[in-house]
């Protein structure tokens, strides 16, 4: 059977530690099936890709914090990957993780606080080199 191959976008624009999840899961599965993917982490995603503050992303912040411990828990009980090793995994594995250049300035960011092997995106060259011809453009 052949795979379909898709290059892919993803753009991220939360710190909800479940849509980041998502994203993440999403972008894994997609690329060990073959597909190129580009993740992109824009707005108050950006401190998803924040060596320090990814560890604080809370899941479901929105919601009484029972709801979000619950599900912080099975999470735990199902033995999940922590996010941290999911970009691990995304950029061992040859995705293409980039930090919006905007909000890495505006949240004070400088690169070397970012998870290894993230990129500061050139925003014209990610446009017309990855969103503009990829075949799906997803967002988290």
């Amino acid at each position: 059977m052949t795979k379909i191959v898709k290059n892919v976008s993803i753009m991220c624009f939360h710190e909800e530690l479940c849509q980041v999840y998502n994203a993440l899961m999403t972008a894994l599965s997609l690329l060990r099936e073959g597909s190129k993917v580009t993740m992109f982490f824009g707005s108050r995603g950006i401190n998803a890709v924040h060596k320090e503050k990814v560890k604080t992303l809370k899941c479901l912040p929105d919601q009484p914090k029972e709801e979000g411990d619950a599900v912080m828990q099975k999470m735990e009980e199902m033995n999940l990957p922590s996010v941290e090793d999911m970009f691990f995994m995304l950029i061992a594995e040859g995705g293409t993780v980039l930090a919006c250049p905007l909000n890495v300035a505006l949240f004070n960011i400088v690169p070397s606080e970012l998870i290894d092997g993230v990129k500061v995106a050139d925003p014209a060259k990610y446009y017309k080199e990855t969103v503009i011809p990829a075949d799906m453009n997803l967002t988290f």
